[in-house]
């Protein structure tokens, strides 16, 4: 499959990171999100009910980054990855990708992040 549908860079705020004074005060948590359908229905008749809306997908980022709390961004990429394949039928495979600028290291990095990819079972 070769369609996609893509939101990069997102930013919200969230508490999230291994010590608790990270996770004290909410920081800038970026998004990325690609999303693997087949979008010829939509881009035949379009129709929004025949595609993946990208208000619903930015929502959920936006809930898991600022309703929950991680320790880990694994866990968080985690979560909108099985949030979006759980939420999106026409969904065969999602990467996400989570960026987190602030993070507290001894020396200069522009941001920690991961990247994971996941496919419907």
């Amino acid at each position: 499959m070769s369609d996609q549908v893509l939101l990069h860079g997102m930013e919200f705020e969230g508490s999230h990171g291994v010590s608790e004074a990270e996770r004290a005060e909410p920081q800038l948590i970026e998004l990325d999100v690609e999303i693997e359908a087949d979008l010829r229905p939509a881009g035949t008749s379009d129709d929004l009910a025949r595609t993946i809306d990208y208000s619903a997908v930015f929502e959920i980022c936006r809930a898991r980054v600022e309703e929950h709390t991680y320790r880990l961004l694994e866990a968080l990429g985690e979560a909108v990855a099985a949030d979006l394949l759980a939420r999106f039928e026409k969904v065969e495979r999602v990467v996400v990708t989570v960026r987190k600028p602030g993070v507290p290291l001894e020396g200069v990095v522009e941001y920690a992040g991961v990247r994971l990819e996941r496919a419907r079972a």
